[in-house]
């Protein structure tokens, strides 16, 4: 396996490679240079795999051996041995038609923590056996952040920077990140949302002097091994249905702002994994459903809502899908990008058009239908969904009908955002472990929505 960049100016890198260069030099994105399919035999012997043996087989296809197998043997054990559930992602049956894959039983309660806890661990695995400093820089809508600085908090050769937009995450979303006080830990308060974190995050990567003389790793979907990781779970939520309800198909309703976890869905489907439709559940800030319906793809007027971690405009991962929807051309790719840059939007039509409709189904889910969906699962079923997996749920009703079974994605425990399940009028009882935040003391910078002045903290605590 092979890396190489959307816009074509990478030449074929290895997996380590490509883990360490997360952005592409060339400001596109990495993706594998052919994406592997696994025969339906291999499949067959899959579904009888615990979580962390799947994780193996899967990366196999990815990693070239580059690291021995015992050591990534321990590294993937390592990195679940904190998950609540022994099944690491278990689904849970709603109705005869839809199945949940709760992904939060990891330390910070979303669905990151399955691709972060092995990011952590593999960063250092690569601070500690190739000497190297390594500086950690992302941007998170909520709780990509959390979760990165739970995987390397406290770790020799590690720093990690964390931007959030002010204002703009749940109360414990903020609380995860800020109460951690270890030295090797800075939290950026931003001013302004994440599209503007995320930016200064793109920047930054692309202005090649300063990734190299601060050490800069990426942490955020921008790096494909986060993909690669989430990968893994739909096809073990797929051999736990299939063995339930005997469907040889599923579709798979995803919540999604970054278009990170949906496009691991479809690089699943690419390698064999037997999925019909992928649907793309977003929320008011809806720019991803309207592209799947109408082949424009430009950023709206940013709203806040329900479902924090989805307020985002510009999805870090469309570029990936629009690289394979256009035939991997990656001159054509480098080409819209840029006019993307300069007039703020891409029109796709015809068959490329039809391309992606035919793979994805998509869902602006409005405010008041997420509390709906909320309440009416919590009255029948006495599921408690939080707002993103509302949305999900949501979408998956839209869609459903054609008697093929949908799993929908759990992305965070309700706790997580009690702001908006309060207002459905329920009262839930916190994890001890979320409880435990409002007692902590503390820490985060503030700055203001200028690139330099989100420099300027950089460099005092890199030279720190």
């Amino acid at each position: 396996m092979e890396y190489v960049s959307t816009r074509g100016k990478i030449g074929k890198i290895g997996f380590l490679d490509a883990f360490l260069m997360g952005l592409a030099d060339d400001g596109g994105l990495l993706v594998p240079s052919e994406i592997p399919v696994v025969p339906a035999s291999t499949l067959e012997q899959w579904e009888k795999l615990s979580y962390q043996e799947l994780v193996l087989a899967i990366f196999s296809y990815y990693t070239n051996g580059e690291i021995p197998e015992q050591d990534l043997k321990e590294m993937v054990y390592a990195s679940y041995a904190t998950f609540r559930d022994p099944e690491v992602t278990p689904v849970r049956k709603l109705s005869d038609e839809l199945y949940l894959l709760e992904l939060f039983h990891g330390p910070t309660f979303a669905f990151k923590d399955i691709a972060l806890q092995f990011m952590g661990q593999l960063y250092t695995y690569v601070s500690r056996k190739q000497g190297k400093k390594i500086h950690i820089l992302g941007a998170t809508s909520g709780d990509t952040g959390a979760s990165a600085i739970e995987g390397v908090k406290g770790k020799e050769g590690i720093k990690i920077c964390i931007l959030h937009p002010h204002g703009k995450v749940s109360k414990v979303q903020e609380l995860q990140m800020t109460t951690v006080l270890d030295s090797n830990v800075l939290n950026l308060s931003v001013e302004g949302n994440f599209d503007d974190c995320q930016g200064m995050i793109k920047e930054l990567f692309a202005d090649l002097d300063f990734k190299a003389n601060n050490h800069l790793a990426a942490i955020n979907s921008i790096n494909f091994i986060r993909i690669m990781a989430q990968i893994v779970y739909y096809f073990y939520a797929y051999f736990q249905v299939k063995k339930e309800t005997g469907a040889a198909v599923v579709n798979f309703s995803v919540p999604t702002g970054n278009f990170g976890d949906i496009f691991a869905g479809y690089v699943a489907k690419r390698m064999g994994l037997p999925v019909g439709k992928l649907i793309l559940a977003t929320n008011e800030n809806n720019i991803l459903e309207r592209f799947v319906l109408e082949g424009v793809y430009k950023p709206g007027d940013f709203r806040m809502t329900y479902s924090p971690s989805m307020d985002i405009q510009v999805a870090s991962n469309f570029e990936r899908y629009l690289y394979y929807v256009l035939g991997e051309d990656s001159a054509k790719i480098g080409e819209l990008m840029n006019q993307f840059k300069s007039e703020g939007q891409i029109v796709i039509s015809g068959d490329a058009l039809a391309k992606v409709q035919s793979e994805f189904g998509a869902h602006g889910v409005q405010g008041q239908e997420c509390l709906d969906t909320i309440s009416t699962y919590k009255a029948d079923t006495g599921y408690l969904l939080d707002p993103h997996s509302a949305c999900g749920v949501a979408a998956a009703n839209k869609y459903n009908g054609d008697g093929v079974v949908t799993i929908s994605l759990a992305t965070a425990h309700p706790a997580k955002f009690d702001e908006a399940i309060r207002l459905c009028g329920i009262e839930q009882q916190y994890p001890e472990q979320i409880s435990a935040l409002f007692e902590k003391e503390q820490r985060q910078t503030r700055v203001d929505g200028s690139l330099p002045d989100v420099v300027s903290e950089l460099v005092k605590f890199y030279n720190a």
